[in-house]
This record gives structure tokens, C-alpha cells and sequence, in this order.
């Protein structure tokens, strides 16, 4: 119950539903638990058959948990031991959330869900192969499953605008990715309204880009980022280091899996309608329920 776990789990708890999810450490648990929510701790390289067990009494499962390099996705690991304990269960719908990195490299041109996967980097290549293999399981398992392809994941605590606000200088990954010209992005409430969207209108083997309409350079967004915060809060900003660093920071010759992502298919199939459908109306909105922090 990670970032879109947890805020999927209060908006579903807030229209009715039982939801139950998992963390793994003691620390979290409670602060899951503190929230409202039923969580327990879980070791997906030894998964505890009391936690699966939980499972059978769910109707709907959402698989957030990272694929690992060498390793590959930890919980498949132990696919015959998870079909086991859920296959006389309830479970209806099943969900992997993926990532738009399986796309590959499309010189910046447009991509959908039909466009041939060509993952270049090792963590894309496990992401593929954890899609294809939650696929094949939930089909073992007379199973719905659909595989959601996320663009970079932000929201109230997790944005330019928070990197901005830490004032803090970029991590190694983030220098990298100030390099493409394209970045899809989402808000983890379009997130949550597209899987919401899926629990209504399942379709066993789907897959669904889930992004905005508007890649754009990392560059441009904390611009913008830092536009907003010194806006708001003028002369609390030491220095703009976190949009200055990418002009002397960029790698030269980085790997770029240049690509625009298009989000058709949760509009037309899913009726979706992005409430933050670029990142200027997300960030805005971001910043507006924002306590002043200095």
C-alpha cells in the first residue's frame, strides 16, 4: 500500500468498500493502521501463507509491488503457491500497475497500446516480463486482468513543486531523466479514477496507457514548479538550483526512450475524464491546498 495503494485504499473506503493492503516494515503497518486501514506486513521472498490466505476473501487485487533487477517481479516468484491458496477464493479483477518504459524508443513519436513493446533498459525488461507473467497467472486462475502502463506518478506530497519546496539538489536519477524532451506524467487521482474505471467495466487482458495530455520536458514542469512557489511564497526560495542544475547537468549521449504516450484508450473505453489533463492544472491544484511550509 505504496503511494497509488494508499490513495486508491481512502477512496474506495470512503464509497463502502473493505480494503485491506500490505507494507513491509512495523513503522508502516502502524501508520497505515493509525489511518483507518487494514495492512499487513509482507516478505514477498518469503510470503507468510496466513497473509495469501487474506486474499481469498477479497474480490479485487492490485498489484503495485516493483519488478527487481535479476530477480524479476519477487511475487511471481511463487506463483504456484499463490494460485493455490486464491484459486477457491472470490477474487474477480485483477490489476498490475506497469510503466510506460516498456514502450522503448519511438523518436518522440506517438505511442498507444498497440504500439510493439521494446523495452531497452534491464528494469524495463523486467516490467514486460511481470506483465506477461501476471497475464498468463490471472488466465491459470480463471481471472480479469488488465496491466495499467503509468507515466511518472505525482500528487500532494510528491511533485516539482515538493522538490522544489526541499530545496534540496537533484539526485543522480533525476539529473538523467531532465534529459528526455518528453516525460508522460499522471496524477495519482487520474490513476485511481482509471482503475475505478476498470473494477466497472473489466476486460480480461487489457492494457492501458495511463497518462496525461501533455509530455513535456521534466525542465519545463519545474519551471514551472518554481514559478508557482515563488509566486505564493516570493523570497523564501534561496536559489532556483533545481531547474539551473539541468542546464550544466544534462548526459550527454543519455539514453533518452524518447516517446509520447497516448491515453485514447481510457477515454473512449473507460470513459475517463482527466480531472488534471496537463501538468500546469495538476501542480496548481497541488499548491493551493498547500500550507505555507517555510
Amino acid at each position: 500500500m505504496g503511494f497509488v495503494g494508499k490513495f486508491l485504499a481512502a477512496d474506495l473506503k470512503s464509497n463502502g468498500w473493505e480494503v485491506t493492503g500490505t507494507c513491509t516494515s512495523t513503522s508502516r503497518k502502524k501508520k497505515l493502521e493509525e489511518i483507518g486501514f487494514h495492512a499487513h506486513i509482507f516478505d514477498a521472498n518469503e510470503p507468510q501463507h496466513e497473509v495469501l490466505d487474506i486474499m481469498k476473501f477479497h474480490s479485487h487485487l492490485l498489484i503495485s509491488v516493483p519488478p527487481v533487477l535479476v530477480v524479476g517481479d519477487p511475487i511471481l516468484q511463487h506463483k504456484e503457491l499463490l494460485k493455490e491458496r486464491v484459486k477457491d477464493g472470490n477474487l474477480q479483477w485483477l490489476g498490475y500497475l506497469s510503466s510506460t518504459s516498456v514502450y522503448g524508443e519511438s523518436s518522440g513519436a506517438w505511442v498507444d497500446e498497440e504500439f510493439p513493446p521494446r523495452p531497452t533498459t534491464e528494469s524495463a525488461k523486467t516490467r514486460m516480463a511481470a506483465e506477461e507473467g501476471w497475464l498468463h497467472l490471472a488466465c491459470d486462475m480463471g481471472v480479469t486482468a488488465q496491466i495499467f502502463r503509468l507515466g511518472g506518478i505525482y500528487g500532494p506530497g510528491r511533485s516539482a513543486v515538493d522538490t522544489i519546496l526541499k530545496q534540496e539538489p537533484l539526485s543522480k536519477g533525476q539529473k538523467m531523466r531532465f534529459s528526455r524532451y518528453y516525460t508522460s506524467r499522471i496524477h495519482v487521482a487520474d490513476i485511481c479514477q482509471t482503475l475505478k474505471a476498470s473494477i466497472q467495466r473489466p476486460c480480461a487482458g487489457k492494457i492501458y496507457n495511463v497518462v496525461d495530455d501533455d509530455p513535456a520536458p521534466r525542465e519545463q514542469v519545474f519551471k514551472f514548479a518554481t514559478n508557482l512557489v515563488e509566486k505564493k511564497w516570493p523570497g523564501h526560495l534561496t536559489s532556483n538550483s533545481s531547474a539551473e542544475e539541468t542546464e550544466t547537468l544534462i548526459p550527454q549521449g543519455a539514453s533518452r526512450g524518447e516517446k509520447r504516450v497516448s491515453n485514447k484508450r481510457i477515454k473512449m473505453e473507460l470513459g475517463v475524464r482527466l480531472l488534471y489533463p496537463t501538468y500546469e492544472s495538476g501542480l496548481r491544484s497541488i499548491i493551493e491546498c498547500m500550507e505555507n511550509p517555510f
